[in-house]
């Protein structure tokens, strides 16, 4: 897939801000989208699938259960 996604579960990386979930969800629309920059005509439907990637990101991130690592801790910004 995309390379330049990284992982962003523990213990891969402890902590996680809303920055670099959004810039994850970001690459992946950019990837599928095939659009660096999409046209104007294009900004609404590709900022709202950058939304709705980064929730549904956060919400996998939310819901994992690592063996052996202790609680998980993000930062919300």
């Amino acid at each position: 897939m995309c390379r330049s996604i990284k992982t962003l579960r523990p213990p891969t990386t402890p902590e996680v801000t809303d920055e670099d979930v959004r810039a994850a969800a970001l690459q992946y629309v950019r990837k599928v989208s095939g659009f660096r920059a999409p046209a104007a005509h294009n900004r609404e439907v590709f900022d709202q699938a950058v939304e709705a990637v980064a929730v549904a990101t956060q919400e996998l991130l939310d819901g994992l259960r690592i063996r052996g690592s202790a609680a998980r801790r993000h930062t919300h910004s």
